[in-house]
């Protein structure tokens, strides 16, 4: 190697120390490359991909070749810039420390840190490229790997440890709402929204999205026909319950289209009536929105009436309250269902009480709790262990709640103030006090 020039020498450093720099840029962006990404162009039918995509098969072969090479080109290097240091130095222990720092520095540098640095940020331009590369070089040096490989599985299996041969990379539901909420330019704020309701629909129940027994518009077929014929002409709905006495006691459900005939001839008795009502569906309470979604589709249903273990009602839930949970609303507001409200210059919102707290979260960008009554006026009721009395102040999720109005046995009207820090709250509530 005397013969050899230092120059000779330096270029053949820097091409080692390049095609260890290949190895580490290979080896880093194979590792952080996408899977489902990978897959996506597997499918499309990418070279690169699918070279990559075998090699991520069987990580211990991908690793094995990788390492080999680069632990062998760096032992190389090292062993070629201590010939230069003696070639400039001398043969001396100075000449030995020198080579051997600064061939740590060069590796480092130039090999290891600023190539897994690019490998890291573009992932998967270099990993379809360097498949290209590595999976012929698999094949030639496979030998050498294989045998390599048999010393690591003994030391892994007397450590008790099972590698995979094929990397399992799966989602669980949250992983997959924080991607969706990552998408960032990706995915459209409409269907990232639409998408994150989706996941939510299993957490959801008809509970919370169903119209509360009171506000439900029904029929009482023991009402005078006159007043039959009134209420199903001046309906807003198109559907109606059908009952007989109390609500509890439900006959079945009236399409109002099927009855404008009726509105026309006019209604002798109540069987008239009956005779066009559909079979009532009923749905258990604490129903996940999403399995009855699946119920809805597959009873060919639209409408099903909420009761509990008891088998009284506690609301009503339609195919368009869970719809409106995933895109929207996308309807007018039927009258009495407490979704309205009015803002004042104050920044406070006056609601009707008998809003839902998801409604009001939704549409106010509160944050009140929902792991308890479904309602404004349970919330604050629960809360007080009390019906409160008008003009009485209390404070929520750090939300001041003024009662506005109440009437018989609920509360009508309530004012929400914006949310406040907890020193400022408690002084206006002193003064409401």
């Amino acid at each position: 190697m005397n013969d050899i020039s230092i120059q000779t020498l330096l270029i053949g450093l820097l091409i080692l120390l390049l095609v260890s720099g290949f190895f580490s840029i290979a080896e880093t962006s194979m590792m952080a490359v996408n899977r489902y990404r990978l897959r996506h162009l597997v499918s499309l039918g990418n070279r690169g991909a699918i070279l990559a995509s075998g090699l991520l098969d069987r990580t211990d072969r991908l690793l094995g070749v990788v390492l080999l090479g680069n632990n062998f080109v760096n032992s190389l290097s090292a062993g070629l810039f201590t010939v230069i240091m003696f070639r400039t130095l001398g043969e001396n222990e100075w000449a030995l420390w020198v080579g051997s720092a600064g061939v740590t520095f060069f590796i480092l540098v130039f090999s290891e840190i600023t190539p897994k640095i690019i490998g890291a940020t573009y992932p998967e331009r270099i990993a379809l490229a360097s498949a290209y590369v590595l999976t012929p070089l698999l094949r030639v040096v496979y030998p050498v790997v294989w045998f390599v490989n048999l010393f690591v599985q003994a030391i892994l299996w007397t450590l008790r440890l099972k590698a995979k041969q094929e990397a399992e990379h799966t989602l669980t539901p949250q992983e997959l709402r924080a991607l969706v909420l990552e998408g960032g330019h990706y995915i459209p704020q409409k269907h990232r929204s639409i998408l994150v309701n989706l996941f939510d629909l299993e957490q959801v129940t008809v509970d919370d999205v169903m119209t509360p027994r009171g506000q439900v518009e029904a029929l009482d077929l023991d009402a005078p026909p006159e007043q039959l014929l009134a209420e199903i002409a001046t309906c807003y709905h198109t559907r109606l319950v059908a009952y007989r006495g109390e609500l509890n006691n439900v006959v079945g459900i009236l399409h109002v289209r099927r009855a404008l005939s009726l509105v026309r001839q006019g209604i002798d008795d109540s069987a008239d009536v009956e005779a066009l009502l559909a079979q009532p569906y009923f749905v258990p309470a604490g129903t996940a929105l999403f399995t009855q979604l699946t119920h809805f589709q597959e009873q060919r249903e639209r409408i099903g009436l909420i009761v509990n273990e008891y088998g009284d009602l506690q609301g009503l839930v339609t195919l368009e309250d869970i719809l409106e949970e995933l895109v929207g609303e996308f309807t007018t507001t039927a009258p009495g269902r407490g979704d309205t409200f009015a803002r004042s210059e104050d920044g406070s919102v006056l609601v009707e009480a008998s809003a839902t707290l998801r409604s009001l979260n939704r549409k106010l960008g509160l944050k009140l709790p929902l792991d308890g009554p479904k309602t404004l006026n349970g919330l604050i009721v629960d809360y007080l262990r009390d019906l409160p009395e008008p003009g009485t102040t209390v404070k929520i999720a750090g939300y001041p709640l003024e009662v506005v109005q109440t009437q018989e046995r609920a509360i009508r009207s309530v004012r929400v103030y914006p949310q406040v820090d907890a020193a400022a709250a408690d002084i206006a509530l002193e003064r409401s006090g």
